[in-house]
Order: structure tokens, then sequence, then C-alpha cells
């Protein structure tokens, strides 16, 4: 989505990141694991064919794709970006005509970062731009039956079950985004130009923040 082509949301452990072609190779190597093929639904794809996903998702009007990285790992002007990465995170916009509905979708690829409350904290943070940015008003997540955590951190976000497929092996679980859940949830984002923060990470300096109130796409 080229909304956020240029867009750093900074959290408290994480900092989301557009998804670029430096992120390519070390997906690539996250989606060779028959465990996330499982648990993300996916076909393997060639790196060629990885690239072009990319390509697609930044320029795709439906889908708004953030690459996870480790904060306190990518605060260090000597590592490279590739290293910090830790998952990512989608928004899938998948009624046209319901555009205030989006499917949620988080991966903490990294087997060592997971069980840490990095899932949590991605998203609240995803949930919020959702809703400040694109004017999200209702949420899904499709998990698979045998993801039991994954489950379990949805429903702490006050999703309810909406569905179950036996044949997929699937639950679909919605939010509708109340006042109160603007108010109790939400809160604001942090949020930074991308390319600035970038090479002013690697000059040791950072760019200048602006806190983006979730009320701003309120109607």
């Amino acid at each position: 989505m080229r909304l956020n082509e240029n867009t750093l949301l900074d959290g408290e452990d994480v900092v989301l990141v557009p998804y670029t072609a430096e992120h390519v190779p070390r997906y690539h190597r996250w989606m060779a694991s028959p465990d996330l093929q499982k648990l993300t639904a996916s076909e393997p794809l060639t790196l060629e064919q990885e690239y072009d996903m990319q390509r697609s998702w930044r320029q795709d009007d439906d889908k708004c794709t953030f690459i996870i990285l480790d904060k306190h790992a990518w605060a260090d002007p000597a590592s490279r970006e590739e290293d910090c990465m830790v998952g990512d995170v989608n928004i899938f916009l998948t009624d046209p005509q319901e555009p205030s509905l989006a499917e949620l979708e988080i991966m903490i690829a990294e087997p060592g970062y997971r069980g840490r409350g990095l899932g949590k904290e991605v998203t609240r943070m995803m949930m919020c731009y959702g809703v400040a940015k694109l004017g999200i008003r209702k949420f899904q997540a499709k998990i698979g039956l045998d993801n039991i955590i994954s489950i379990a951190m949805f429903k702490k976000f006050h999703f309810q079950e909406l569905s179950v497929s036996e044949v997929f092996r699937e639950i679909t679980l919605e939010m509708t985004v109340d006042d109160d859940v603007r108010t109790t949830l939400l809160g604001t984002l942090t949020e930074e130009e991308y390319e600035s923060s970038r090479d002013g990470r690697r000059a040791g300096r950072r760019a200048v923040s602006e806190t983006v109130p979730v009320s701003q796409h309120q109607d």
C-alpha cells in the first residue's frame, strides 16, 4: 500500500517499517519453513516470486504490510536492518463494498521472539494505525484451529468468535471498534518518516516523530 511506503511506527520493543526489497531474502527464508507455511496457509514461492509479491504489496490499495523489527537491535547503527527482522503484520481490505472492514494478520517468524508479548504490542499498534489512517471500524482475524496462542491473544483484544470452518481447520474472530475500544485499547501511535529514520539511524540520530491520535479518522 502506497499510504505506508514511507511510514515507520515506533513502539516500546518493536519498530514497524514498510516491506522493502531489502527484507525479501530473509522473508523468503522464513517462508521456506513448513511450520510457517501451515500457520499462514501459504504456498512456497521462489525468490523471484517473493520479490514480485513484495512489489505488488507496495502498490496494491487493499494490502497494508509492515515488517516487524526488534527495536533494541535496530537502535544499533552497526546492525543491518535485515538482521533485526522478527516477523510481519498485515491489514487486508477484503470487501470493496465495506472498506471499513479489515482482516488483521500477524506473524512472529523468529522462534526466539515468541512468547515475549511482541505479538500483543504489534497487534495494538496495527489496530491503532488501521483506525487512525484507514478508517477501519471492524477487524477480523482468521486463525488455524491449532494456533491456540494466537486465538487467545486476539480474544484478549475482545475479538469474538464469528465462525469455525472444520474443512479449513480455521476460526474467524471479529471485533467492532466502538468508543470504548478507542478509549481503552488504542490510544495514540508514534509515527515517523521511514527513510529519514533509517538514514538517521545509520548516522547515529533519529528523525522527528509525530504522535497520531486514533480519533483522527473519526466521523
